[in-house]
């Protein structure tokens, strides 16, 4: 069987799914986005990698890519992916990023010290997750490279709702109308609302409250090496 027929299979599989137990339905989703979200879930389980924009057409029976996009662009917005856009095969699943790892003794950053042996204790970092709307972004650009984010990395955001709660000097994901989202440090000021970079090649952008969203401020930084 090709891969475009079994795509297929897993399309009609979890549609089905989803008449006979609405439970899987996530009702911050559209149906749209639920469909294509419990395919892409459906696929990556099969495959072990994420499709690509002609199967996600495919499988949705849609002639334009226009409408995936839109729909992975929502899907990344909520945290449910993270995704690059126009690059090949980026799409993960946040839900998958393992929340037990071992922790297996100690580094040294100074002196040398005995190596590990046993795993001692797990790290748990599901409370990270379990946070209300913690949502990833894939970071694109050098500007906060001094504070240790780099270009390819994902950001874990937790949403802000109000100014009032957050201090000078956090990071924060930033939406500014006609400019798009960045990552910036956060510094209020004279009445005004400086996004700083961390390098100095870039200048602060300086904003009215009203011309700025605030969307969420850094939970982590996840790399992958």
């Amino acid at each position: 069987m090709n891969t475009v027929a079994k795509t297929s299979n897993i399309r009609y599989k979890c549609i089905s799914q989803v008449n006979d137990m609405s439970k899987i339905v996530d009702v911050n989703l559209t149906e749209a986005q639920n469909e294509l979200f419990i395919w892409i879930k459906n696929y990556v389980k099969e495959f072990q990698h994420s499709p690509s924009i002609r199967q996600m057409m495919q499988a949705m029976n849609l002639k334009s890519p226009a409408p995936i996009q839109s729909r992975l662009r929502h899907l990344q917005a909520k945290g449910y992916i993270t995704w690059q856009e126009g690059k090949a095969r980026t799409l993960k699943l946040v839900d998958e990023i393992i929340n037990g790892i071992p922790i297996k003794g100690s580094v040294a950053a100074g002196g040398l010290i005995e190596t590990f042996s046993d795993v001692e204790d797990r790290l748990d970092i599901s409370e990270v997750f379990d946070k209300k709307g913690v949502f990833a972004l894939n970071v694109n650009g050098d500007s906060m490279i001094d504070a240790y984010i780099a270009d390819g990395d994902m950001v874990l955001m937790e949403p802000v709702k109000d100014l009032a709660y957050i201090r000078n000097g956090t990071i924060v994901s930033a939406f500014v109308a006609g400019m798009g989202t960045t990552l910036k440090y956060f510094m209020k000021k004279e009445g005004k609302i400086f996004l700083e970079a961390a390098n100095v090649n870039y200048e602060p952008i300086i904003l009215d409250y009203n011309e700025v969203q605030i969307q969420g401020k850094l939970l982590a930084v996840w790399r992958k090496i």
